[in-house]
């Protein structure tokens, strides 16, 4: 059966690349899994790109990315979204946070930052800089733990003040910052389900906290684990990852499928795409992924 024959409307799923280079196999996993548990579950499955920082973009990326989610046999419902065309609703988000003096300027530099592990200490939430080209705005935190549970890896908690600090929303070169656009594009989509890599586990309190302060609902996450390489670096084109090859979709579907705890049948072997990912979605258990960080090709 088509698994979008029946639209779920009380599922909405999301794939959300960054437009830095083409898919490999981190990102093809990646965007399977939310591609089969959004289909599974009978759901809407959408596709944004995160074009927010123009200096990491390579040029073509976005449409190259889209041509291969189709040649692999995930097809999205409605129209891309495009970060580049929504800065207006993430000034108006910020505008909401600094209504409420929950917010203050710092030009604290990125080596002062990790200089202290990467946990903000505060220095300028009291300086009362006033805003200004070259510096950032970041949000108060209270001193309070999030807590959720995770479809796939279960309860986490995290201690904001301690573990993180005041956070970023809009940086210093100007752009806004991930958490914040991330937040206010699922709530504009009404996502209501996400599945995504393990290393963005550690930011999702970050967003359920932001949702909480802006009156919006909380989706549910659930967080693979990512693929590394030999040397337990996430695969990426920072460390060298190679494109998908479309002349081998389906060995890499068929992998794909694996690393997400599933058995295809060897009938499947050479299949089209569309065969091997409609087998995924009717075949689908989410726990069956396994409860790891990370695993390596």
């Amino acid at each position: 059966m088509d698994q979008r024959s029946v639209i779920n409307h009380r599922y909405v799923g999301r794939f959300a690349p960054s437009p830095t280079g083409p898919l490999h196999f981190g990102s093809l996993v990646t965007a399977l899994a939310s591609y089969l548990d959004a289909r599974a579950n009978g759901g809407k499955w959408l596709v944004r790109v995160e074009d927010l920082d123009p200096p990491r973009e390579v040029t073509g990326s976005s449409a190259l990315i889209l041509e291969q989610l189709r040649a692999l046999g995930m097809d999205w419902d409605g129209d891309v979204l495009y970060q580049s065309t929504r800065l207006g609703a993430y000034e108006s988000t910020l505008e909401q946070l600094e209504h409420r003096k929950i917010c203050f300027h710092c030009d604290c530099s990125r080596q002062r930052v990790s200089g202290l592990q990467g946990i903000y200490d505060g220095r300028c939430r009291n300086r009362g800089l006033n805003s200004a080209p070259g510096l950032a705005s970041r949000l108060k935190i209270r001193p309070e733990t999030i807590r959720f549970t995770d479809g796939i890896q279960g309860d986490y908690a995290q201690n904001l003040e301690h573990e993180v600090g005041d956070f970023i929303l809009r940086r210093k070169d100007g752009l806004f910052a991930y958490q914040l656009a991330v937040v206010a594009d699922d709530a504009e989509q009404e996502i209501t389900h996400i599945v995504r890599g393990y290393d963005l586990l550690s930011s999702t309190p970050r967003q359920i906290y932001l949702q909480q302060l802006l009156g919006l609902p909380t989706p549910s996450y659930a967080h693979i684990p990512i693929i590394v390489n030999a040397l337990g670096q996430k695969l990426s084109k920072q460390h060298f990852a190679e494109p998908i090859d479309l002349k081998n979709a389906s060995s890499l579907l068929i992998s794909a499928l694996q690393f997400l705890g599933m058995t295809p049948p060897p009938s499947l072997i050479g299949a089209a795409p569309v065969s091997l990912v409609t087998w995924g979605a009717e075949h689908w258990d989410i726990q069956r992924v396994p409860k790891l960080a990370k695993m390596t090709r």
